[in-house]
């Protein structure tokens, strides 16, 4: 590599550190206003193409969980323009994009059939965006595909429909568009501790976390293979055994909440 150009791609390394809510490095080269735009960008074109439920209150009832789950998160997050919509797809899955924009299919409800295990997967969802680990793992794509890439050509403006679909997997909405880029081990480990501590924080009972992951992990039996959303999450029992011993530490949090007037009634 040519002299200036090692200089300029260690000053934009050196520019671009950040950390995660826990204190982790991290190295972006997109910015929240840019991952924003693309996550908003995404999910109206999602919207548009997918199948989106014609029962609007399936939607409702997912947009009072990401209300009440919101209302906990810091700043910038809890300002973003949350906006939440149900697919008709059988598939059970689920997604958040930066910008604060949420999916999830109906096929979900069968598994996560009561408000508390709905809260667990779009808290651990909202988690990944919280941690910006769509903007890790788009910059860690630049790094490894072009050495140093412009992220507007992420923006979708001039990209091809391929350039779009990776963008959207990038960003953890891969399962909707037929493309699949899993989040790394840490990232989900992230998005778990942080997810069942939130949807507690907001009065939903964290041991729903581990009703949840176990009623996907038995739909396996039914469908004879995972649902895509449990096989993009590795190892499903250690998931379990890691959010149930977290569960009793977490009770004092909701019962907290809970007692100041945290009761989330979504249905």
């Amino acid at each position: 590599m040519p002299l200036r150009l090692s200089l300029a791609l260690t000053a934009l390394l050196l520019s671009a550190c950040a950390t995660t809510p826990d204190g982790r490095s991290q190295v972006l080269l997109v910015s929240d206003s840019q991952l924003n735009q693309m996550g908003q960008t995404a999910f109206e074109q999602m919207k548009a193409n997918d199948r989106t439920s014609t029962v609007p209150a399936r939607s409702s009832y997912a947009q009072c969980i990401v209300n009440a789950l919101v209302a906990e998160l810091p700043d910038p997050w809890r300002g973003l323009p949350w906006e939440a919509q149900a697919f008709a797809i059988a598939e059970p899955n689920a997604f958040a994009l930066p910008g604060g924009k949420v999916g999830i299919n109906t096929g979900l409800l069968r598994i996560a059939d009561t408000q508390d295990k709905l809260a667990a997967v779009i808290g651990h969802e909202i988690g990944h965006v919280v941690y910006r680990h769509a903007g890790e793992r788009i910059s860690q794509q630049q790094l490894a595909q072009t050495g140093i890439a412009v992220a507007g050509a992420y923006a979708g403006r001039n990209s091809s429909p391929e350039q779009v679909n990776q963008l959207m997997a990038a960003m953890g909405a891969g399962a909707q568009v037929g493309v699949l880029l899993p989040f790394s081990r840490r990232h989900e480990t992230e998005a778990d501790v942080y997810g069942q501590r939130l949807m507690a924080e907001a009065g939903f009972d964290p041991r729903a976390a581990v009703d949840l992951w176990q009623g996907m992990q038995a739909a396996t039996g039914s469908q004879g293979r995972p649902p895509l959303f449990l096989s993009t999450h590795p190892d499903p029992a250690g998931r379990i055994r890691a959010l149930s011993e977290a569960a009793p530490r977490l009770m004092p949090t909701y019962q907290a909440a809970r007692a100041a007037g945290k009761r989330p009634n979504c249905r």
